[in-house]
């Protein structure tokens, strides 16, 4: 081989080298992006204490407002976030978001979920099919529904079922912002399910009245994910913010499978 190919050889082979070692090295870069999906009978405020925490460890924090019509629709309004970030995402939701990050966990961006107290069914299941086996709570006989199929939770449901571990002062906020939540939504059936392909964490909220504790427990089984108990109501990202930060700090840490 002549000098001018060998040095030309030598350069590609280095060149080569250098891009594995960059691509290398960005498949276990941290993830920046969190996209936060609330539940039902919520909005968006319902991240407002993890939100600070997670911006002032660096972290670039959306929250998505669902407008909980129906899964089609909060799964899009989820997607058309997740397409605005500028890089992979750890896709967080608290109880019915479940559902939501559970179908939308196959595109492509989403690097890993994170479900704080939530459902997780599996393909061709509602958050219904996947609850009802584990029977109904006190937070689920408080839900009323309306003539046109909107469902709410009643007062004493949100005060002392699904946020009766926060400060009154706060339960009432929770209930005064409480989303309309369309009833027929909970029977509608995922396509995907995100966690079969997808690391995931699971933060099992063990003083839930809303959901249960069991199936919490059962969706991190079953997805052979990591489960992290705490001592909390179905809000737990409102009443232990850090905790429930860290557990997504952790997902956004995990290096990316190559």
């Amino acid at each position: 081989m002549k000098l001018a190919e060998t040095l030309i050889a030598g350069s590609i082979g280095i060149a080569t080298a250098l891009s594995g070692g960059a691509q290398a090295q960005a498949q276990h870069q941290p993830v920046k992006n969190i996209v936060l999906v609330h539940g039902a009978f919520a909005d968006g405020s319902s991240w407002s204490k993890v939100i600070p925490i997670l911006e002032a460890r660096g972290f670039h924090v959306v929250a998505v407002q669902n407008p909980l019509t129906s899964l089609k629709d909060d799964v899009d309004a989820t997607r058309r976030i997740i397409a605005l970030q500028d890089g992979p995402v750890i896709l967080v939701g608290h109880s019915w978001g479940g559902t939501v990050i559970t179908e939308v966990g196959d595109d492509a961006k989403v690097a890993g979920l994170v479900y704080v107290a939530a459902y997780t069914p599996d393909v061709g299941q509602s958050a219904n099919d996947n609850s009802n086996p584990f029977g109904f709570t006190s937070g689920q006989k408080s839900i009323t529904v309306d003539s046109q199929h909107f469902a709410r939770l009643s007062e004493e449901g949100v005060l002392n079922f699904f946020a009766e571990g926060l400060p009154m002062a706060e339960r009432r906020v929770i209930a005064a912002v409480q989303g309309q939540t369309n009833g027929p939504m909970f029977d509608e059936k995922v396509t995907h399910a995100g966690w079969k392909n997808k690391p995931s964490w699971h933060v099992i909220s063990l003083k839930d009245q809303t959901l249960t504790a069991a199936m919490e427990e059962a969706g991190a089984k079953k997805s052979g994910g990591k489960a992290v108990p705490l001592e909390t109501c179905h809000v737990a990202m409102l009443q232990e913010p850090e905790k429930v930060a860290d557990v997504i700090t952790e997902a956004a840490n995990h290096s990316l499978k190559p």
